[in-house]
Order: structure tokens, then C-alpha cells, then sequence
């Protein structure tokens, strides 16, 4: 009640605090990220090891089960472990608890792994340590082609120019290139050149890696200058290494060229990409968790002319796959749903309350309530997606019960003959409390849905945050801005009436008297020649 009689005392700060709400709406609207589900934040941690050459059955035993009985005793909060294991790869998933501290996890996982290296195969490099989330999903890949291009050139173009600068773009994840071939300094051996030398692989192989160096050498100072000293083995033409020499055989020495040939080549394919019947190469760029799909995909296609202009020009980048057309699609289909929800609403109250001022009352109190949820739910982190508007559209029809019984009530009270404040005030006391149940009545449904785990919680919380927030809106808007948009609306139109009334009798004297003067002469001359004037005369 005492908020009733402060909205009829301050009509305009409720006034302005219905326009705050719309300009902060819309600013928020503008600033959350736009994406088809919320955000399901399960945190994974990856560790990939890899030892070329070994059998997965190896895999799994030298390395999967020595790592996971490891992080199982050293790694705190984790839920389970998955891994698979391919030829010379093995990939372990450690799944986390809602709520854990992935940060921690990841350290404690490099912590781990580090000191495993001391029993693992000789040459076992450090694993690869990848954090993400059930959000870092494909939304945009690009083709890589081109008619005189090789494959070899297509894998080096996207790795080493292309990926390279979408990596920089905010949000942006770009994995290493599908298809094509990975670019390698081969050197083929000739098996019966380098048996007749009495040589084995391992000879070129060193021959090569002690050859093929750039050290420090210190410095020397020179005058006043002091200068940095490196000596540098590396030729500079791919040829060159053709001529390293292996070893001395019987006093002859053996040259790389003598059983082998060093060519600009590729390593083995394990993986094809065709488009069109036309070998070519693919890029998957990622999404991170809280990014927008949207705004990725916009600064990625802005980002192409000004890449692809250092490119060669035979190089064709076609967009083969584009997440952000679902998503406005569905984005779209959800807000058109809404808004055709809404028009029926308001239709439904014009015919039964018969008041387009009671309507437009009514209907104003629609979008504040969606405008305020949307704050909300920005504050809270949460996106624009097919939940959320999903949740403001479902409400749409439950958030007209508040001002519509509140609106009916005062109209009641009017027709018992009661002054316009103090039906206003009668009829949001009378349906205060029954509103304020009801409006509760509807939140708790939702609130089930807050006990949920897994990706249903991630999946479902968002759309029972909006409807609450939406409810809770529409009740404090009934009992603020509709007592104070009727009070105006009344007497605004109580003034335009009697404005149209005084305006119609000052019109109706003015045309009367000009009538009187226009016709008054011939009224006074056809009064006295007429003969019952004379007789009475």
C-alpha cells in the first residue's frame, strides 16, 4: 500500500525510472553475447601424450594407466577420467565438479606429468595440457583451395599466415588445419646405398642434427660497440644439405647425397579434405566459453578481405559452414514468436476491457518486465539465446495478470462512485496480497529446475531466471508505474474532455451571434410589414 501512495505522490521519478529501465534494457541488450544455448560450463582438462610409432595397446599401458593412476592421487576435485588410445597417441579426459577450480586442477595436472617423464619411454616429450569447456563448439570453418596450389602449399598457407592472425581475434580458437599436407624437410634413405657404406639410419640421422645448428658463441667487442657472436650451420639453401658429410669409410668420406636425397616434401597423411572433387585444406575456428558466436563470427569475416590480400591470389577462402545464420535464425524465430504473443495479448485485453487506455496501460508494462529480466540476467552472465528468450516469450502471457486485475479492480472502484486516488489506492490494497500469491505461485514452479546438475542445469537455469525475474518485475511495475500511468491517463483525459466541451459551446455562441448579426436586419424588416404587426398597431 505505502508503495501505491508513493507512486501517486512522485508520478515523475517512476516516470523516469521506466525510462532508465528501457535505456539500460537496450544497453544490455546490445552488450550480451548472443549464442543458440547458454553457456554449459562442464570443466574438462585434456592430456595428450604422443610417441610416434608405439601401438595403442602400448599407449594404454606405458602411458594411460601410469598417468591416471598418478593425477587420481595428486589432482583434488575430480569427477571421473576418460581416455582413448590411437597409434602413438593417447588422450586422457579429466572431468572436474561443478564449482572446482580448473586453474589449480591444470597445475597440479603439469605438475604431475612433469615428473612422469623420468619413467616414461626414452625421448617421451612433455603432453599436451588443453583446458575447455561443452562451449567450444565449431561455428565457422573456411575452405582453402586453389586450381595451382598444392595441398602441401594450401596446409603451409593456413597453418603459418592464415590461422596465425585469426588466433589474435577476441573469443576466437583456431586448431591446426585439416587435410592438406604438413610441410617437412624430408630426407629419403636408400637402404641398399647406405648398407653397402656400412652405415645405418642413425648415422644420417646425427650427421644432420650436429650439422644443422645455430649457437651462441658470445660476444666481441669491437671499439665502442659490443657485438653478439653466433656461429650458424644452417644452410640457407635446402640443397645444401645434400652435401653434409656422414662419416669416413676406409678413408672416403660419405656424404648425405651418397645414400640419401634431402627434398622439400611433406610428412605422411592422415587426413583428406575434398571440396568439390578438388583436394584442399579446412580451418575450424572455435568459440570460447562466454564469447558470442555473433560478434566471432563478424570480426572473423571482417579480418578475411584484410588476410586474404596478403595471400597469393590464386588462393580461394569460401565459408563452407556459418553457425551465426542458425543462430539468428532461431534468435529471430523466438522474438517473433514473442512479439506476436504479445499483440495477441494485448488484442485479448482491448476486447474484453473495451479501453484502448486501459490496453496501452496494460501493454506498457509487457516490455518493462521483459527489459527488467534481460538486466537481470545480464548482471549474471548470462547470454541472449533460444532459453532465455524462450523463458521472456513464455512469459509474455503471465506477465499481463498483475496490471490487468490491478487495472480492472480500480476500474470497479470508479464505478462505485469513489474519487480517481482514492479508487486507486482501494483497489491495488484490495488484490495486493492475492496478486503478490499468485505472482509467487508461478516463481516457485520454477524453481525445481535450480536443484538440476549436469548440462540440464546450464541448459534449463537460464530460462526459470528470466521467467522469476520477469514476474517478480510485473508485480513491482503494478503496483508503481500502472497506479501512476492510470492516474494520468484519467486525468489527462478528464482534462480533454472538458477542454472538447468548453471548446463546443464557445464555438456554438460564436456561430450564434454571427448568425444574429448576419440575419437580424431581415428579421426586423419582415416582422414589421407583416399584417398581423399592423393590426396590432
Amino acid at each position: 500500500m505505502w508503495i501505491v501512495q508513493l507512486a501517486l505522490r512522485r508520478p515523475y521519478s517512476f516516470t523516469v525510472m521506466a525510462i532508465l529501465i528501457v535505456l539500460v534494457g537496450v544497453v544490455t541488450i546490445t552488450r550480451m553475447s548472443t549464442d543458440i544455448f547458454p553457456n554449459v560450463n562442464i570443466p574438462v582438462v585434456s592430456v595428450i601424450w604422443s610417441y610416434a610409432g608405439v601401438a595403442p595397446e602400448e599407449m594404454e599401458k606405458r602411458f594411460v594407466t601410469v598417468c591416471e593412476r598418478a593425477m587420481t592421487t595428486t589432482v583434488n576435485d575430480i569427477d571421473h577420467i576418460e581416455s582413448q588410445s590411437y597409434n602413438g597417441v593417447a588422450v586422457i579426459k579429466v572431468f572436474f565438479h561443478e564449482g572446482a577450480k580448473v586453474e589449480a586442477g591444470v597445475a597440479q595436472i603439469t605438475s604431475i606429468t612433469q615428473t612422469l617423464l623420468r619413467i616414461m619411454p626414452p625421448g617421451t616429450t612433455p603432453p599436451l595440457i588443453i583446458q575447455y569447456s561443452a562451449s567450444n563448439v565449431p561455428i565457422l570453418q573456411l575452405g582453402l583451395s586453389g586450381k595451382t596450389l598444392s595441398e602441401q602449399q594450401l596446409y603451409d598457407l593456413g597453418l603459418n599466415f592464415i590461422r596465425t592472425q585469426l588466433a589474435t581475434i577476441q573469443g576466437a580458437q583456431v586448431p591446426l588445419p585439416y587435410g592438406g599436407k604438413s610441410r617437412q624437410v624430408m630426407v629419403d634413405i636408400d637402404p641398399q646405398k647406405l648398407y653397402g657404406k656400412g652405415l645405418s639410419p642413425a648415422d644420417v640421422s646425427n650427421a644432420v642434427t650436429a650439422q644443422n645448428v645455430i649457437l651462441p658463441a658470445g660476444t666481441q667487442k669491437i671499439g665502442d660497440r659490443e657485438y653478439n657472436v653466433r656461429l650458424n650451420s644452417s644452410p640457407e639453401l635446402l640443397q645444401v644439405l645434400n652435401d653434409l658429410p656422414i662419416k669416413q669409410v676406409n678413408g672416403a668420406t660419405v656424404y648425405i647425397r651418397d645414400v640419401a636425397n634431402v627434398r622439400d616434401g611433406f610428412a605422411v597423411q592422415t587426413n583428406i579434405v575434398a571440396q568439390n572433387r578438388i583436394r584442399s585444406a579446412l580451418l575450424t575456428v572455435l568459440k570460447s566459453a562466454s564469447a558470442s558466436t555473433l560478434d566471432i563470427i563478424k570480426r572473423v569475416k571482417d579480418a578475411l578481405p584484410r588476410i586474404q590480400a596478403t595471400l597469393p591470389k590464386e588462393l580461394q577462402i569460401s565459408q563452407l559452414f556459418d553457425q551465426s545464420i542458425f543462430v539468428r535464425a532461431s534468435i529471430n524465430g523466438v522474438l517473433r514468436e514473442g512479439v506476436i504473443a504479445a499483440c495477441l495479448t494485448a488484442l485479448m485485453i482491448l476486447l474484453f476491457l473495451g479501453n484502448w487506455r486501459s490496453t496501452l496501460v496494460v501493454a506498457t508494462s509487457i516490455p518493462l518486465s521483459i527489459l527488467c529480466s534481460i538486466i537481470v540476467l545480464g548482471a549474471l552472465g548470462e547470454t541472449l539465446n533460444i532459453m532465455t528468450l524462450g523463458g521472456l516469450a513464455l512469459a509474455v502471457g503471465i506477465l499481463v495478470d498483475d496490471a490487468t486485475v490491478e487495472l480492472e479492480n480500480i476500474h470497479r472502484n470508479l464505478a462505485m462512485g469513489k474519487p480517481m486516488i482514492r479508487a486507486i489506492l482501494d483497489g491495488a490494497a484490495q488484490i495486493a496480497v492475492p496478486a503478490f500469491v499468485s505472482t509467487l505461485s508461478i516463481c516457485i514452479v520454477f524453481v525445481p529446475i535450480f536443484f538440476l546438475s549436469g548440462t540440464a542445469k546450464y541448459l534449463f537455469q537460464p530460462l526459470a531466471t528470466a521467467v522469476i525475474f520477469a514476474m517478480l518485475a510485473s508485480y513491482f511495475l503494478s503496483r508503481t508505474v500502472v497506479p501512476t500511468m492510470v492516474k494520468e491517463s484519467s486525468a489527462r483525459y478528464r482534462v480533454s474532455s472538458s477542454a472538447f466541451t468548453s471548446g463546443l459551446i464557445a464555438l456554438s455562441r460564436k456561430y450564434a451571434i454571427a448568425m444574429w448579426k448576419r440575419y437580424a436586419g431581415v428579421l426586423h424588416i419582415a416582422v414589421l410589414s407583416s399584417p398581423r404587426w399592423a393590426v396590432l398597431c
